[in-house]
This record gives structure tokens, C-alpha cells and sequence, in this order.
């Protein structure tokens, strides 16, 4: 798959989710809880123990049927260890050359860390798949719709600190897509079962009409 492709397939519910845990076995539990919810592209970040074991096993064993994603990768040298695990895309909290030069090398999208307008444009300068906005926990929705109307290429991701109740609110603004943690995951299978279905179901209403403000979208239909 092209990096357009794969960057379409992450983000097609609007949402990934993010996969942080204390231990291997936890970081495992919450991906098989977020992917049997009907999840289907989530990051492992490299802060988790033997993160990148994890993405090798997911990707193996879920081949297309999820898209498998490496986050908080700050180097030339973590981005080309998660490419060769079987990373399907990196995220990172900054802004690196280095990241980006080195998933574009092997044909992995990069999503980028940035918080103001000079990181975004300097993150499309550079040629980032799409531009995680990091921390969101910090900023209203309508900060996205403000950026947007005088940068409405700038595909933002929105993460850190988005909840189930906001998301849709970051989809309505303009953003192509949501980054969430805990506050997707947390709880026994059955409620985030219930979650996820209910928020994807709230994603797709927010996306904009044609025409209407935030409508422009990389990687929509």
C-alpha cells in the first residue's frame, strides 16, 4: 500500500486509539478489548515495555484487518526499529525531521506533533501524512475551525486529552481524525464495546456537510 492509502485506512473511522501500558501483557489486553470493539487502527506507544514485540505480533496476526501504528516516536532511530516491526505508521508528540525523513524512506506515514500555527505549517512543510495537535486537553474545538480557515490543507489529529463527549465536537471543527487513550479503553470488554460503537456512530454525524465549515478532508470519502 502507498503512504495515501495506509494514512486513509488509519484514520477512516476518525478515530485510532492509543495504547499505553505498564507491562507487555496489559498493553496486549487493552489492543484485543479496543480491536474486538470494532476498533481498527490503534498505535502502541514505544513508552509501553517491549512495545515493539507487540506490534509484531498484532500485525502478524491481524494482517489487513487492522492497521497497526507505532506512537511516541521521537528519533531517526526508533522510527526505523518500529518500520522494521511491522509499524504500519508512526506518531509522534513533536515535530522531527528525522522521524518523518525516515518513515517516508520505507513508505510509512508519519503523524506528526505539533501546537501552534508555525509547527503545523512547518509539519506540511516537511511533508507529514497528517499533524497530531498535542495536547488538545488545553484547547476548545473551535481552535481547529480558527487554524483552519487560514490553513484548510492542514489535516490536524487532535490528541491528549480528547473524550468520547468532545471527540465529536474536534470531528465537527474540522479535524480529520481523533487520537484517544484511556478514555476510549478504560473498563471491561462489554463497556467498551458499548463505547466504541456509540462514538464511531457520533463520529459519522459530526463529519461536515460539502460546503459547510471544516468540510475540506484529506482523507474522507
Amino acid at each position: 500500500m502507498y503512504r495515501w492509502e495506509i494514512t486513509r485506512a488509519a484514520l477512516a473511522q476518525r478515530v485510532f486509539a492509543i495504547v499505553r501500558g505498564k507491562t507487555y501483557d496489559e498493553a496486549s489486553a487493552t489492543a484485543d478489548t479496543l480491536l474486538s470493539a470494532g476498533i481498527t487502527s490503534l498505535e502502541i506507544s514505544l513508552t509501553t515495555p517491549f512495545a515493539l514485540e507487540a506490534v509484531t505480533t498484532l500485525t502478524r496476526e491481524l494482517g489487513d484487518d487492522a492497521v497497526i501504528g507505532a506512537g511516541t516516536v521521537l528519533d531517526a532511530t526508533s522510527a526505523r526499529m518500529a518500520v522494521d516491526a511491522g509499524a504500519r505508521f508512526l506518531v509522534s508528540p513533536s515535530l522531527d525531521a528525522s522521524v518523518i525523513r525516515t518513515g517516508h524512506r520505507y513508505g510509512v506515514p508519519v503523524f506528526a506533533g505539533v501546537c501552534t500555527p508555525t509547527e503545523i505549517v512547518r509539519g506540511l512543510e516537511l511533508g507529514a501524512d497528517a499533524l497530531k495537535l498535542f495536547p488538545a486537553a488545553d484547547r476548545h474545538p473551535s481552535w481547529v475551525g480558527d487554524v483552519r480557515a487560514a490553513l484548510p490543507q492542514a489535516p490536524l489529529v487532535p490528541a491528549g486529552g480528547v473524550t468520547v463527549e468532545t471527540a465529536p465536537e474536534w470531528i465537527a471543527a474540522g479535524a480529520v481524525a481523533v487520537g484517544m487513550g484511556s478514555a476510549l479503553s478504560e473498563g471491561d470488554r462489554e463497556t467498551v464495546a458499548k463505547r466504541a460503537a456509540d462514538l464511531l456512530a457520533r463520529l459519522a454525524d459530526a463529519v461536515p456537510e460539502p460546503g459547510e465549515a471544516g468540510a475540506l478532508d484529506p482523507y474522507g470519502d
